[in-house]
């Protein structure tokens, strides 16, 4: 590839194999692309180059959302949600919500593993074949924040319902975010004020007569729990899909934790690092000239970290499209992102996956795909790699 001609970027949304431009990337890991707004930025290749982007507060998430600068596709959320994380700090509200998140939370962990198992056994009294995203990945994510925020579980469906246009990758804005956002932001106002809310919104809704937090607008508390059902669902929900897809790929290492379920949370950060859920790259705004590898970055340039490429370089990960639970470093994969924008609900995204993959071990220990992977139709223009359908078999 020649270094004056920019791919279109994103790559094949298909979460079953690794883009074939990733091989040709790995001679150029910082190559020029054109992004989905038609607007020119880097594309970040290699695991040393992507961590130092990540990692280098030069390189900036803020940025990203401010008025003119390059971005991979226009917004779906208010600009000033972008860093959520940061903006949640800032308000003083860092610490309920980091409580709110931590899988050690008194009750949590049980919840989950009585939660999934219930559902699974629906599914056992069903029978075969069944959708188990649609079944099972897609609404244990969403009951699980539900259950996070202190919302009713009745309520998934329509919080869900608008995260089909707020993960989407579209060149212009898309009418149906901004009326889907407003309703979420009023549908979590009401719930500031309803007296049988609990969880994290019960605790925000408690600043707002203490003097500390009178800054803090309803929408601005609404905002915390918009932001953390959405992100939190489409997260947990897409690693743990493409979790289950990486293991019926390797139907070996499936039998390898049935017979040894004590390694399924070591399999986690392994099955995180082959993980292609990630369906764009993580945007950054360089805030000064800066060379990255052998590539001078101007100032207000556009950086997207490809961490799928990250993490199957050979340069980090030895046979890196092997699926090893022995796997000395696959934790320091790049699925989380890192520096000062690491996930803070890292804990929470691999508990969940591991609770639900210890059930269904349990529950569906013959597990298979009830079509052929090829038959798979996923997602286009998605944050997120995800099937629209997963059918199984047990």
């Amino acid at each position: 590839m020649n270094a004056d001609t920019p791919l279109d970027f994103p790559f094949s949304p298909r979460g079953d194999r690794l883009p074939p431009e990733i091989a040709q990337l790995r001679d150029e890991p910082v190559k020029r692309i054109r992004t989905i707004a038609g607007d020119p930025a880097w594309l970040v290749s290699s695991y040393r180059l992507c961590r130092q982007v990540l990692e280098d507060p030069r390189f900036s998430l803020k940025d990203t959302s401010a008025p003119g600068v390059p971005r991979q596709y226009a917004l779906t959320i208010p600009p000033e949600v972008v860093n959520n994380m940061g903006n949640i700090t800032g308000a003083g509200l860092r610490k309920a919500v980091l409580k709110a998140i931590n899988p050690k939370s008194p009750g949590l962990e049980d919840w989950m593993h009585t939660h999934a198992a219930e559902m699974l056994d629906s599914l056992l009294a069903y029978g075969p074949p069944v959708d188990l995203r649609g079944r099972f990945t897609s609404p244990y994510a969403e009951h699980l924040h539900c259950r996070i925020l202190g919302i009713p579980q009745a309520d998934a469906p329509r919080l869900a319902a608008s995260l089909d246009i707020a993960f989407m990758n579209s060149a212009s804005a898309i009418t149906g975010a901004k009326l889907n956002w407003d309703r979420d932001i009023a549908y979590m106002v009401e719930r500031l004020d309803d007296p049988l809310t609990t969880g994290l919104m019960s605790e925000l809704a408690a600043l707002r007569g203490k003097e500390e937090y009178a800054h803090l607008t309803d929408e601005m508390l609404a905002t915390v729990g918009v932001t953390m059902f959405g992100a939190g669902v489409i997260s947990t929900m897409g690693f743990l899909t493409m979790a289950i897809v990486s293991l019926l790929q390797n139907p070996p290492v499936w039998r390898q934790l049935r017979a040894e379920p004590d390694r399924i949370p070591a399999a986690v950060d392994e099955l995180l690092r082959v993980n292609l859920s990630i369906g764009d790259g993580l945007p950054r705004i360089a805030t000064e000239d800066i060379l990255l590898g052998e590539v001078q970055v101007k100032k207000g340039e556009l950086l997207l970290v490809l961490v799928e490429a990250a993490n199957t370089d050979p340069n980090k990960f030895p046979h890196p499209h092997t699926v090893d639970l022995d796997r000395p470093n696959a934790a320091e994969h790049l699925s989380f992102g890192g520096g000062g924008h690491y996930c803070p609900a890292t804990g929470l995204g691999k508990k969940h996956t591991e609770v639900a993959l210890r059930v269904l071990l349990e529950k569906m220990p013959g597990l298979q795909l009830a079509v052929p992977m090829e038959q798979l139709v996923w997602r286009t223009r998605f944050m997120k790699r995800v099937p629209e359908r997963l059918p199984v078999a047990w």
